[in-house]
């Protein structure tokens, strides 16, 4: 009898040794790439897959992707569902996070198609539909324009191209590598005016404050992966 409860013991504490060793990665399920490519509800490929396993091979620890939908992401996080969400600003989520050191920088712009005139200046928007996606904040459009903000949301960014394509938009937000990506891998480019700056921003990982890892751990990850150039490399192929 004692030595089938130190067997149980023994095996209950290595169930509990492997799940500290994980690195749990939270991932939007509707993105698209660059960012995402599920497949039949797995991750597949995509920068939140690189930077999950990027950031785990540097802790020691083994990934595993919780997908959900975006509306469901905050609250999952804040309840220990998973350990972090990364390429996020704090600006874009609401909730109590810890949040880490710089993980990327990249830019958001406005896209908008030469079938009419070209924008100079965020202020000629004003009353004019712009494509965004359904659930992502864009304080800084906020700030600009106010209540003339008019977005006009899809379910992801494919579907925002698709209607700037077909002129249903004339304008759209995206981030520079997701449009560079786009613009590589389309056989026919969209026909767009050089894109305009809306903001830099430096992307994070948000971290639950009921996880199983620790901000410092994450990093100490993260510096190490920046030192050694994978987190470069890695937006560079997907360029």
């Amino acid at each position: 009898m004692r030595a089938n409860l130190l067997l149980m013991a023994c095996l209950l504490g290595a169930a509990l040794q492997a799940r500290t060793a994980e690195l749990v990665v939270m991932v939007d399920s509707t993105a698209n790439m660059p960012m995402a490519r599920v497949e039949n509800g797995r991750l597949v490929d995509g920068l939140h897959k690189e930077i999950g396993e990027i950031l785990a091979r540097h802790m020691g620890r083994q990934v595993r992707f919780v997908m959900l939908p975006r509306k469901r992401l905050e609250h999952a996080l804040q309840g220990g569902e998973a350990d972090l969400l990364c390429a996020y600003m704090p600006e874009w989520l609401t909730g109590d996070y810890l949040w880490s050191r710089v993980v990327f920088t990249t830019e958001e712009v406005l896209v908008t198609d030469t079938r009419g005139p070209p924008v100079h200046a965020i202020a000629e928007l004003r009353g004019q539909p712009v494509g965004t996606i359904l659930g992502y904040l864009h304080p800084e459009m906020d700030a600009l324009l106010g209540k003339d903000f008019v977005r006009d949301n899809a379910p992801n960014m494919e579907s925002n191209m698709e209607k700037l394509m077909r002129g249903r938009v004339r304008h759209i937000l995206i981030t520079r590598v997701v449009l560079d990506y786009y613009q590589r891998i389309r056989q026919q480019p969209l026909a767009i005016y050089p894109p305009l700056s809306v903001m830099s921003f430096a992307t994070r990982c948000a971290v639950s404050r009921k996880g199983h890892v620790a901000l410092e751990e994450i990093d100490q990850a993260i510096g190490q992966a920046l030192k050694d150039g994978s987190l470069a490399s890695m937006l560079t192929r997907l360029h």
